[in-house]
């Protein structure tokens, strides 16, 4: 019966999902890099099996396994050898009757001390590289999180959670968005089998976008034939998640869990597993080694892809590619330290990167 209830959910989720308007493909793709060393060990599979702080990000519905203890998650990556930086930092706070948690998540990625060039050639046509002056580009979320627990048995758990996000963009003194979105996941256990969906953007998440540029930047602008952009919005499509994870006790001490997930995106065509206009699908797939619940090794593929098999021939044959990773973590009382080494690209042109994330249950003190 229950297991009803988390499917009328996913098709209410698919109700809402409208491929009509205008969307923006890749819109507000800074908030699919994922959260948590963990999450990114296991290739993003991650909607069934989360039950910490991050289940903010993955599926909020998640967020009722903290329990007791607030707790307090932090993450640092740098990509492409430290020109984007990646940051991100939650805390789930249980409430008092131990079925509801709230958290709060930011997520920032920026690029810093880019050159601006707009003036490095003079009006005399010399060039003056005293001109160049440099900004950045940033990106945040800002994620409010709610989850409450249905059931809450030993052998079956049902719970649902939502998020309210506000995002907030900017490059340089030149462009500013503001954006707001919810999400919305939903996840049941049924002894060592668990089941999860989410939707990001349910409701589509728009960016008012909104330029700012003096006289003589338009004139500069206006004189090298680029177009001068006035206020915009940009919609992100929804995107659902649907997975499934089981739990394998090999022994008391011993543990392996099996994660797959469908991510299905709605704004036109990609290149993935299943490509059309209306629905694309992307898998992907995560293990976890459990060793007394203190030591973990993890492993993941995901970003399935078709590229060309040589890139230095006429032949222009393709073939998969994917993107793996792999990780590991261990828990020292209340402290858990995880890492994770992911391609950021595919196979063919890896770009790896290390990745370390903290987490920190604030555990009462003890008269």
């Amino acid at each position: 019966m229950k297991l009803k209830e988390l499917g009328a959910f996913v098709l209410a989720i698919m109700a809402c999902v409208n491929a009509s308007g205008q969307f923006r493909k890749y819109s507000n793709e800074f908030l699919n890099i994922g959260a948590g060393a963990r999450g990114l060990a296991m290739g993003g599979a991650q909607v069934a099996s989360v039950k910490d702080g991050t289940a903010g990000y993955w599926n909020p519905a998640g967020l009722v396994g903290v329990k007791e203890v607030p707790s307090l998650h932090l993450m640092h990556a740098e990509y492409f050898a430290g020109i984007g930086k990646y940051d991100y930092a939650s805390l789930a706070i249980p409430l008092r009757d131990e079925k509801r948690v709230v958290g709060l998540s930011l997520l920032r990625f920026a690029v810093d001390d880019i050159p601006n060039t707009l003036f490095l050639v003079e009006p005399d046509g010399s060039v003056n590289y005293n001109n160049i002056k440099t900004f950045s580009s940033a990106d945040y979320a800002f994620l409010l999180s709610y989850a409450q627990s249905v059931i809450d048995n030993d052998d079956e758990k049902l719970s649902f959670g939502g998020n309210v996000k506000i995002i907030h963009r900017k490059v340089g003194s030149f462009a500013t968005a503001w954006g707001f979105g919810i999400d919305a996941g939903a996840r049941y256990q049924k002894n060592n089998w668990s089941l999860g969906a989410t939707v990001r953007d349910l409701t589509t998440t728009f960016n008012a976008w909104s330029f700012s540029f003096n006289e003589r930047e338009k004139e500069v602008l206006y004189l090298t034939n680029n177009d001068i952009p006035v206020k915009s919005t940009e919609l992100t499509a929804p995107r659902l998640i649907l997975g499934a994870a089981r739990l394998f006790p090999f022994s008391e001490k011993f543990s392996l869990t099996a994660e797959a997930n469908l991510d299905l995106t709605f704004d036109g065509q990609r290149n993935t597993v299943i490509s059309n206009k209306a629905i694309n699908v992307d898998p992907r797939i995560g293990l976890e080694a459990s060793y007394n619940e203190t030591v973990f090794f993890r492993a993941g593929i995901s970003n399935f892809q078709k590229a060309l098999a040589d890139a230095d021939t006429l032949n222009q044959n393709k073939v998969w590619v994917y993107q793996p990773s792999v990780g590991a973590g261990f828990k020292i009382n209340n402290v858990m330290i995880d890492y994770a080494f992911t391609n950021l690209a595919n196979q063919s042109n890896p770009l790896y990167t290390h990745i370390f994330s903290l987490r920190v249950d604030l555990t009462k003190n003890k008269k």
